[in-house]
């Protein structure tokens, strides 16, 4: 699948496109800490497959080291750190440029994040026009990051459907604060769900981390975001 770059207001941005032949929608699929990963290109080419246009910025994009390994946190943080909230709309607003351009209206556009672009989409389920949204555990529930608000305040704001996806076991995601999103987004218009998995830990989608994966868990995560995209991206 191709790489394409787009320009932002702060220089060029790769972005990993998986198109799909008969597109049900399109998704903007948000990189976890380490960058635009083998395995969020993997995610794209995996919706594909599945019917849905799939794009990935690679947010890093301002730093000269864009991508890390999965045994470079201490490389990552710091790297990640450098985002705000600007930078990133105006990322999502490239790629999202992109998508309209290649025939998707707002509503048939979903985002999908994962670490960090889990944060990030629950952020976008309250601020972006969008048709759907899914967060792989996503931190910042308690205080904001990247200058977004926190997550238990933005659940409050949540615009589009928004899925919310957790492992108990994640150590820098307290159960508690899951449920206090649960319960302050329960009560909107809006669909929203939360699933909570008693064995998940935080990355357990990632097929390249052995000591955090769960194949199990993945594969129910993943019938859940197509099912939720599927209800609720309208063309």
């Amino acid at each position: 699948m191709p790489e394409i770059t787009l320009s932002t207001p702060d220089g060029p941005m790769i972005v990993h496109l998986a198109e799909a032949a008969a597109p049900k929608g399109a998704i903007i699929v948000v990189q976890e800490a380490f960058g635009l990963t083998p395995h969020i290109r993997s995610v794209c080419d995996w919706l594909a497959a599945e019917g849905f246009t799939a794009a990935a910025p690679a947010l890093f994009h301002r730093q000269p080291t864009q991508v890390f390994e999965y045994d470079d946190l201490q490389g990552a943080i710091p790297v990640m750190m450098t985002l705000d909230r600007a930078g990133i709309d105006s990322d999502l607003d490239a790629v999202q440029a992109l998508l309209r351009e290649l025939g998707f209206a707002d509503g048939s556009i979903g985002l999908v994040g994962f670490c960090m672009g889990g944060s990030v989409a629950l952020h976008a389920a309250a601020t972006r026009p969008l048709g759907a949204s899914v967060t792989f555990y996503g931190g910042g529930l308690a205080q904001g990051r990247f200058g977004f608000a926190p997550g238990v305040e933005l659940a409050g704001r949540i615009a589009v459907p928004w899925l919310g996806l957790y492992g108990d076991l994640d150590q820098g995601i307290p159960i508690d604060d899951v449920e206090q999103v649960r319960a302050t987004a329960a009560v909107l218009a809006v669909p929203t769900e939360v699933v909570r998995y008693a064995d998940g830990q935080h990355g357990f989608n990632c097929d390249d981390r052995p000591a955090v994966y769960d194949a199990e868990i993945a594969a129910d995560a993943r019938r859940r975001t197509l099912e939720w995209f599927g209800t609720h991206l309208r063309g």
